[in-house]
């Protein structure tokens, strides 16, 4: 994520089912090796980081995984009955808000300790935008049009196979059909990344991350190019259409196998919520 100094407190928490609960149990020393890459702290305030992030997390446990958990378990009844594109869409909000939620707490905990950080540790954060952009476009936006929607289907079929298992010639074709309509958004994307990248140096540079900070990260939508957000809303309304399309064609057996697997993250949210 661009606004990735709030972020970096969520991102370990997106692990797949199967690895739920090994990534939040180790959730404090990635996030540590994270902020170590990209705001070179000495050791006090690392140690000052490292309280910050405990508290995160406690709230995360407390507050954040028991959501999760009746999300996960609302999505298998709507999955079970047959999800409808109205389903999906409150499937993308429900996503959208918890990563609000979180961002905005990650936020509290943060912005205090951004407006400590000295210019040194801004402009090595800057360095750190940069490599990561030079590495987004290596990986997004290289090659010729065909082949970033080649790439685009080989990406949509493997995250889809892992929740459905093996799709069927009809159900590649139909995501084949939409990665040779749906425009390629890649530098739209890049241009709004450094938007955000942009926007969270000034912040850090004129001391003002102090109740800022979670509120911005929250909405990063805000700001963006009038044109970028409004065919990023058509491509995911396209999007959401082809999900649709493959619910309605779903075997018993592909149903069963995310209805499985929802199942496990709801299991394994709640188990993580209790041991505290």
């Amino acid at each position: 994520m661009s606004a990735r100094l709030a972020a970096v407190l969520l991102l370990a928490l997106a692990a797949g089912c199967s690895a739920v609960g090994f990534a939040y149990n180790n959730a404090d020393t990635w996030l540590r090796w994270q902020a170590g890459r990209y705001l070179d702290l000495d050791s006090g305030q690392t140690r000052e980081l490292d309280a910050r992030v405990d508290a995160f997390l406690a709230w995360h446990r407390t507050e954040a995984l028991p959501r999760y958990a009746r999300l996960a378990g609302a999505a298998v009844s709507r999955l079970e009955r047959g999800a409808s594109r109205d389903d999906l869409v409150w499937g993308y909000d429900a996503i959208r808000e918890q990563s609000r939620a979180g961002l905005r707490r990650a936020g509290a905990e943060l912005g205090d300790f951004l407006d400590r950080l000295t210019p040194a540790q801004i402009a090595h954060l800057e360095e750190r935008f940069a490599q990561e952009n030079r590495k987004y476009a290596e990986r997004w936006l290289a090659g010729t049009p065909a082949q970033r929607r080649e790439r685009r289907y080989w990406r949509i079929v493997e995250v889809l196979e892992d929740w459905l298992g093996e799709l069927n010639d009809a159900q590649r074709e139909r995501i084949r059909q939409y990665s040779e309509s749906a425009p390629l958004n890649a530098e739209g994307r890049d241009r709004d990344r450094r938007r955000l990248q942009a926007e969270l140096l000034a912040m850090l540079r004129a001391g003002a991350s102090a109740g800022r900070v979670g509120d911005w990260a929250a909405h990063w939508e805000r700001g963006r190019d009038p044109g970028f957000a409004a065919a990023n809303r058509a491509a995911m309304q396209d999007f959401i259409g082809l999900l649709a399309d493959l619910e309605q064609s779903l075997s018993p057996g592909q149903r069963q196998h995310a209805v499985r697997r929802l199942r496990g993250y709801a299991r394994d949210f709640q188990v993580l919520a209790e041991a505290r």
